[in-house]
């Protein structure tokens, strides 16, 4: 093998067509963000666009302080959410992801690699590269693994959709648009004004 191919082997160490673990996670170089969905390999292509980070940034400062001094913590990509159904051992477990924002009230849950099992609640803004794995895979392992609360922004839109679970299941709720204010049912003194959040967003 050439020093190249080695160069090449190292950054990208792994296939579309590969399945992986968490331990296989750990052990990779790579530039940009990965995540793990079952097994698969979710590659970032581009960093987040001027307007989805304004948009965290916002969310996250009001989360900020709503939740010093209480139990539940807010934290920001890249944080590493591990989702690991019932598996225990690092290899057995095939998820890994990186929500834009999440909240873990269960403090047990977090160690120093970042969060092991389903966080409160998961805000995820959509970018142009990421629309089908939010919408479609993460859905999925978000439900699946009991996330209580799964917000989807859309800022080209400029809209907000919320599931809740219940019983198991994810469900809808209506299309916030801008003029609304968005309460969360798993954090009582969490509420979101979409004219604020999108404000002056250019």
């Amino acid at each position: 093998m050439t020093t190249k191919e080695s160069q090449d082997k190292l950054k990208e160490p792994f296939s579309a067509y590969g399945s992986y673990s968490y331990s296989d996670y750990l052990s990779w170089q790579v530039d940009g963000m990965v995540e793990l969905i079952r097994g698969k390999v979710h590659k970032m292509t581009a960093a987040p666009s001027r307007k989805h980070q304004d948009i965290s940034l916002k969310i996250s400062s009001q989360l900020f302080q709503l939740l010093t001094g209480k139990v539940c913590k807010v934290y920001e990509a890249p944080f590493d959410v591990r989702l690991p159904g019932k598996a225990k051992d690092n290899m057995d477990i095939h998820t890994v992801v990186q929500p834009d924002i999440c909240v873990i009230c269960d403090r047990s849950k977090l160690d120093d690699a970042g969060c092991i099992g389903a966080p409160d609640l998961i805000v995820e803004i959509l970018s142009p590269g990421n629309n089908q794995k939010d919408l479609q895979h993460k859905y999925d392992v978000y439900e699946e693994n009991g996330v209580r609360e799964y917000w989807i922004i859309h800022p080209e839109e400029q809209t907000l959709l919320v599931y809740t679970l219940r019983d198991e299941r994810f469900v809808p709720s209506k299309l916030f648009t801008v003029g609304e204010k968005v309460a969360s049912s798993c954090l009582p003194d969490f509420c979101l004004d979409l004219e604020e959040l999108f404000d002056q967003l250019d």
